[in-house]
């Protein structure tokens, strides 16, 4: 994981060198991590040297016994200033309380140009076609250019480097009335064949410009997959601490992303929070988007997957 952050990270240094020349702003992006403990609360050292050696995370005092509330400011505050005021309330009001003791932060923020920027003069309106069949109007960006293609059983997709060509945002187009299975089948072995068969072709694209903030609970998520114990009284984190028994209250995760004809911008932060128990065509391939479609943003050199998500409307 470390090793990971610290390639990451050297695309931002890259950038910031002064590698790419122009008005094309580099790929930038920010990982920071933070534990929140109690007051007064031993944390082992151990645990503290792990987070310290390979997850770049420090220890941050707080009073959730006495001060909840400028306990939950205090973090949100870190979380916007480390995602480019794009996530100003990670933790909403009642999220945390006095019997609070460890919350664990995690936020990332990016921010890049596409390589091949579309022209806002061709930006125009049209209909974006929803899962139930209503239709939204919304403004689609054109660029036709040689992009990676690929196709499969069920659906296309297309690649869209970023500045530097280090960093790229892949659209998963399902067929029409298949965008469920698609997601359903999507998996590291789906991926791998989906950027091993990309080849270059000229392409007709037609692309929405989009927004979204979310915000989800991953309590039912993490425990269907697995880590039903973390949730209960059954939780064993003596490796934390051995002062309190705890167990995780809530983890809570937030997005937000905007794609425009420059480039595309996106934070996500997540916080643990825990308690004591208690080849050419004679024509462009056309490649519209205006219907349900999944995103990748893909670190090439290392493969590591920074943003996944899914569009379902281009307004929200």
């Amino acid at each position: 994981m470390n090793q990971l952050d610290l390639a990451l990270q050297s695309r931002t240094s890259q950038a910031l060198g002064g590698q790419y020349q122009g008005p094309v702003v580099p790929f930038s992006l920010w990982i920071a991590n933070a534990l929140w403990g109690q007051e007064g609360l031993a944390i082992e050292s151990p645990f503290l040297d792990a987070l310290a050696v390979n997850y770049g995370a420090g220890l941050n005092l707080v009073d959730f016994v006495r001060q909840t509330e400028q306990a939950r400011l205090t973090i949100n505050g870190w979380v916007a200033s480390r995602t480019a005021d794009k996530l100003p309330e990670l933790l909403a009001k009642g999220s945390l309380s006095s019997d609070t003791r460890l919350v664990l932060t995690n936020a990332v923020s990016f921010k890049v140009n596409w390589a091949k920027e579309f022209d806002a003069k061709r930006t125009a309106d049209a209909d974006f076609s929803l899962a139930d069949g209503k239709k939204v109007t919304a403004a689609f960006m054109h660029q036709t250019d040689r992009f990676e293609h690929a196709a499969g059983d069920g659906w296309s997709a297309v690649r869209l480097p970023y500045a530097g060509n280090q960093v790229s945002m892949t659209v998963i187009l399902p067929d029409a009335v298949r965008f469920a299975e698609v997601q359903s089948g999507l998996s590291d072995e789906f991926l791998g064949k989906l950027f091993a068969n990309l080849s270059h072709q000229r392409v007709a694209l037609s692309l929405p410009k989009w927004s979204f903030e979310a915000s989800y609970e991953l309590k039912d998520a993490l425990t269907s997959l697995g880590m039903p114990t973390a949730f209960s009284g059954e939780a064993d984190f003596s490796g934390m601490t051995t002062e309190a028994k705890l167990m995780i209250d809530k983890v809570i995760h937030k997005t937000f992303g905007a794609v425009d004809e420059r480039g595309t911008e996106a934070a996500a932060a997540t916080a643990v929070v825990m308690r004591e128990l208690s080849m050419l065509p004679p024509e462009p391939i056309s490649f519209v988007a205006n219907r349900p479609f999944l995103f990748v943003i893909r670190d090439e050199p290392t493969g590591a997957l920074l943003f996944m998500g899914r569009v379902e409307s281009p307004k929200q």
